[in-house]
């Protein structure tokens, strides 16, 4: 039966969100036999409830509370992310890349770029490498521990013949977190091709079958979904002491707790710390630097399609086991700073192209007409397409903001996100469309579409992590700089983004914290 925790019990830690930073961290905790009472804003579904349909999918899984986007994002879905037990973990692609060395650096590396806010992370990259190795081997991390990497579908040979020709050297079917082989109790990957819409028979990792269920057999951990967290209180010293939440019923409850860890994504972990202002925390909990919200990061994105001679099928197989790594690096010489990732990507992002083609096209529907049928549906099944990932550049301009007048329906007001784009971002991304396109030209296609993003990117550093109390919200390991029984546990920690796809990462940051937080609470330090 699963464990159950009093309201009133002081001496739990509550972890706000299920997804790759809370989840695993929860787990980490209750292994170490800390007691745990995780609170997830949403449902939770099971293998069974998981469908090979992308319309069915995005409404089951997906945060659709109001938001609102301005800049470069769209007005209506600023970004897609999940509000379901183990978050954007079911919806993610499964790939898992390391920070490159001086990617951790970013400051001392790339020197004073003109309108960015960079840093330094405040921790030592060598001291990462461990926590790598641990993450990649709770994931089942491909090309890691001897695990084989995926085969490769035609996508990624169409991709792969093309990046060789041009003269690219680390070409492969990418560090993926999908399993090549039985492994952990999941099957191997059965290549059904809609990653992105959950993996029916679970052999992409995520915290919903995984952490989930094995910080339950621990009998230290709690979960409640459809547990909306409104406001984290504090007592009279500033120390976290309780957190309000919505339950399912609609209920307001208050957890009391001995520590809080945020991890509910780059824009609802700012949101609640704004929400949880007081007398003693007039900007908002952990806000002294006022970067609570701030250096919001969504990498340097866009597509590249390419029309081929004959039938590619693009839409089979593995989503994105399919990589060419050679442009992840720093060189001036390229006009910008950073570098940027080619991974294979099917048809679901064809905005622009293909009108309403599945549930991620919601740019440009209603396309029709002899151009769109003859040059699009008609070549289908000839495409094949490629998602460029990149570091773009920390602004203050850019992240989350409340509503002023606008509520949601918890009586919160509604999150404003900004993001525009730092002209950095914009060099890499011409960059690589040039040079994404060439590959498929290379490999024979008569014609290439250069596309811009699309929602579903990654969220990152609205609670970014600093050496010094005045340029961010938490030290090097998630704790705030203002309130030491606070943390921040999830992508909204990150200084810099770099160009890796940020899963490890995170998940890798939440090994390191349990570690570290496990130390403080057995020092009575928190």
């Amino acid at each position: 039966m699963a464990k159950k925790f009093d309201l009133n019990d002081d001496s739990v830690v509550v972890v706000v969100g299920s997804g790759a930073g809370g989840g695993t961290l929860s787990n980490e905790l209750a292994q170490k036999g800390i007691n745990v009472v995780c609170l997830e804003g949403g449902g939770q579904i099971s293998l069974d409830d998981i469908e090979n349909d992308w319309g069915a999918m995005f409404p089951k899984i997906s945060w659709t509370d109001t938001r609102v986007g301005t800049g470069d994002l769209n007005p209506g879905l600023p970004l897609w992310v999940c509000k379901t037990v183990g978050g954007t973990t079911v919806h993610w692609a499964g790939a898992s890349l390391r920070f490159k060395e001086h990617e951790w650096r970013a400051r001392s590396t790339y020197g004073d770029i003109k309108g960015a806010n960079l840093l330094d992370w405040p921790i030592e990259p060598h001291e990462m490498e461990r926590f790598y190795s641990m993450a990649e081997d709770k994931m089942g991390t491909t090309g890691t521990h001897g695990i084989p990497r995926l085969p490769g579908n035609n996508n990624f040979k169409v991709m792969e013949y093309g990046a060789k020709a041009l003269g690219y050297q680390t070409v492969h079917t990418g560090n993926m977190s999908i399993n090549s082989e039985p492994r952990d109790g999941r099957p191997s990957c059965h290549q059904i091709g809609y990653c992105m819409a959950g993996c029916a028979i679970g052999a992409k990792w995520s915290t919903l079958y995984t952490e989930i269920p094995k910080a339950e057999a621990t009998g230290h951990f709690e979960l409640r979904s459809q547990s909306m967290v409104l406001q984290i209180k504090h007592n009279s010293s500033g120390r976290a002491s309780s957190v309000i939440y919505s339950d399912k019923d609609g209920n307001i409850q208050e957890q009391k707790a001995r520590v809080v860890a945020v991890a509910g994504n780059s824009v609802e972990s700012p949101r609640l710390l704004l929400n949880s202002a007081s007398n003693m925390f007039p900007d908002g909990l952990a806000n002294s630097s006022g970067q609570v919200g701030k250096n919001f990061m969504r990498h340097m994105t866009g597509t590249v399609y390419g029309t081929m001679p004959g039938p590619v099928h693009f839409d089979r197989g593995t989503q994105m086991a399919g990589i060419v790594m050679d442009e992840a690096i720093h060189d001036d010489s390229r006009g910008y700073a950073g570098g940027y990732y080619m991974q294979t990507l099917p048809g679901f992002g064809l905005a622009g192209i293909a009108g309403n083609v599945g549930a991620m096209s919601v740019d440009a529907p209603g396309t029709w007409g002899r151009d769109y049928t003859e040059e699009v549906v008609e070549n289908y099944r000839n495409m094949a397409g490629m998602w460029l990932v990149g570091e773009d550049m920390p602004q203050e301009k850019n992240g989350v903001t409340l509503h002023g007048s606008d509520k949601d329906q918890y009586g919160l007001p509604v999150p404003i996100v900004n993001f525009e784009d730092h002209p950095n971002d914009v060099a890499m991304r011409n960059h690589a469309f040039k040079r994404g396109s060439a590959v498929y030209e290379a490999a024979g296609s008569r014609k290439t579409y250069e596309l811009p993003p699309f929602p579903s990117t990654h969220n990152l550093g609205t609670c970014r992590m600093s050496a010094r109390a005045k340029d961010g919200v938490c030290g090097p390991t998630g704790a705030t700089h203002d309130i030491p029984n606070l943390f921040i546990s999830d992508g909204s920690s990150f200084t810099t983004g770099a160009a890796a796809n940020p899963t490890l990462t995170i998940v890798s940051l939440a090994i390191r914290q349990a570690e570290k937080m496990a130390e403080e609470l057995r020092q009575n330090n928190i």
